[in-house]
């Protein structure tokens, strides 16, 4: 049994999404103070870093989904496989016994 690239990838968008979403928000937890307001330096990188922190996000989120349909792919992929290797094992034993 080969390993098929669709299953690669769906592995790897959802380890790079969910990574990318874990590291977004661990940096945001850690940025916070007791009070609960994040701590920046100035404006600009407030500014520069929320943003980019929401494109991260919605990043992550294209990976995830990018994920489903990787494995969902897969999966039509392998039940036709068995399906086909099913068919061509009943075909084979008739032509046995004939």
């Amino acid at each position: 049994m080969a390993i098929e690239p669709t299953l690669v990838l769906g592995i790897i968008a959802l380890v790079g999404g969910i990574s990318l979403r874990y590291w977004i928000n661990r940096r945001k937890f850690y940025r916070r103070s007791p009070m609960g307001s994040e701590g920046f330096s100035s404006y600009e990188k407030s500014v520069i870093i929320t943003f980019l922190e929401r494109v991260g996000k919605w990043v992550a989120y294209i990976l995830i989904v990018f994920c489903i349909l990787f494995l969902w792919t897969y999966s039509g992929i392998r039940k036709e496989q068995q399906a086909s290797g099913t068919e061509s094992g009943a075909t084979e034993e008739n032509r046995v016994e004939e």
